[in-house]
């Protein structure tokens, strides 16, 4: 697997579906979405301290790590270059999708075929990851404009790696990052995925004002605005932002000049104001099931679900959670 400073010429194109026309008309897009930018610069503070040494993104759910869930997403997505936005101490995620030659020799040598397959299936050779560093931590939007340099002037895609989309709720080939790539690349509206929270809980996420439109699992809609954290009584709706973008080449300028906003960080989302003022952009309404495996509940929460679903160990883990529930019942 090649980890390269500079990016590839030729990639494989996302495969389109066909959507249904909303409020935007079809045209045609010069440039299509070919790469992702994944920050993996954070220090994931809230998941101290099992994160003290280990990156948040290596944090395993069930026998991967999180970061490989969020790759697996854009690589099912058509996405094959993708860009780590990291830090000094995120090494072991560069290692993770490196070539571990000593490791696959042991594995061949003791026919160990399967974990060999798994080991090598980790990053597929058709896919180039590459990285470059956040020096100084200001802010997700500060992340995102540290990869243009691989970017270039095109659009791309956002995948924050805290959020997993959970991958048995709902087809990653076809729904979600896959359809908003679709809905980009057939309109140039820029896509940000959303899905409803409870309303006492909106001042904890970025919420999207669709002026009242009622969005269903795969729409998309106009977005008039962009609100971080507002309080209940003067939020426009429900509908939070989950961590999946798709944009413009467009907001390249808007995110140069961005002044820090809250706690004195450069927002992507101040940015993507400024861009829904000159273009169209849209949410697009999560289909399936996400987790925040940012914080200790939701993690537990994946864990929990990845576990009983899992190919090898579903039966068995789900068997004993059932027989644990009626201990505690007792």
């Amino acid at each position: 697997m090649p980890l390269v400073n500079e990016p590839l010429v030729e990639k494989s194109l996302v495969e389109k579906v066909s959507v249904e026309k909303t409020s935007v008309e079809k045209t045609s897009v010069e440039k299509i979405v070919k790469k992702a930018v994944i920050p993996v610069a954070g220090l994931g503070t809230r998941m101290l301290p099992a994160t003290k040494a280990i990156p948040k993104e290596m944090l395993p759910l069930v026998d991967k790590p999180l970061i490989q869930y969020v790759v697996n997403e854009c690589i099912a997505a058509g996405i094959n270059e993708i860009i780590l936005v990291t830090h000094s101490s995120k090494n072991s995620i560069e290692n993770h999708f490196d070539t571990s030659f000593e490791l696959e020799a042991i594995l061949e040598k003791r026919v160990k075929r399967q974990l060999l397959d798994e080991v090598q299936s980790i990053c597929p050779s058709h896919v180039t990851i590459m990285q470059t560093r956040q020096g100084i931590a200001k802010g997700l939007g500060h992340a995102v404009l540290c990869a243009k340099p691989l970017i270039g002037d095109e659009p791309f895609a956002v995948i924050l790696p805290d959020v997993i989309l959970d991958e048995y709720s709902t087809d990653l080939t076809r729904y979600n990052l896959s359809e908003m790539l679709v809905r980009y690349n057939e309109t140039g509206a820029s896509q940000i995925l959303v899905e409803p929270v409870p309303h006492e809980e909106v001042s904890s996420y970025g919420i999207v004002d669709c002026q009242g439109e009622n969005l269903q699992p795969g729409d998309s809609k106009l977005i008039k605005r962009v609100v971080e954290k507002p309080k209940p009584k003067e939020a426009p709706s429900n509908l939070s932002i989950v961590g999946r973008y798709v944009l413009s080449e467009k907001i390249w300028p808007l995110l140069a000049k961005t002044a820090p906003g809250a706690g004195d960080e450069i927002q992507l989302t101040d940015a993507i104001a400024m861009l829904i003022e000159r273009e169209p952009v849209e949410a697009y309404h999560l289909q399936g099931v996400s987790h925040d495996c940012g914080n200790k509940l939701g993690y537990m929460q994946a864990f929990v679900r990845y576990g009983m679903k899992h190919h090898a160990l579903g039966k068995e883990f789900t068997d004993w959670l059932v027989a644990l529930q009626d201990q505690v019942k007792e």
